[in-house]
């Protein structure tokens, strides 16, 4: 078996692991964190401990390019996230919305609680 054959190269910016939509970035950075590979299979139990160790060693083999692969993607994200935080969907937008009505009307609540109890001769 070709350790290649356990991934899928979907673009340059893409690498799962093949039969799955799990990206090689997931279980590479559980390895970093000092996950074992039992341990990352507790997590993702629908990978199996041959495609766990397939990644693994993948990246060892490859290490300075999965960095410069996980780097750019992680960089990607960053941007992606500042876009739509500028930016943000109608609905999400929405929700924003109403938070700030909640919480102005949560601050009112507050004030007016606190007048009645430091007012000593209420009406």
């Amino acid at each position: 078996m070709e350790l290649v054959s356990v991934f899928e190269f979907v673009n340059p910016n893409t690498i799962r692991i093949k039969g799955t939509r799990v990206g090689i970035e997931i279980v590479i950075e559980k390895f970093l964190e000092g996950a074992s590979p039992k341990e990352i299979q507790q997590h993702y139990p629908h990978l199996t401990l041959k495609q766990i160790y397939a990644t693994i060693t993948y990246y060892l083999f490859n290490k300075n390019t999965i960095d410069a692969y996980m780097e750019t993607a992680r960089k990607r994200a960053e941007a992606a996230y500042a876009a739509q935080r500028e930016n943000p969907p109608p609905g999400v937008k929405r929700l924003m919305k109403i938070k700030a009505q909640q919480e102005t009307q949560r601050m009112a609540s507050v004030k007016s609680d606190n007048e009645q109890k430091s007012d000593p001769f209420p009406s």
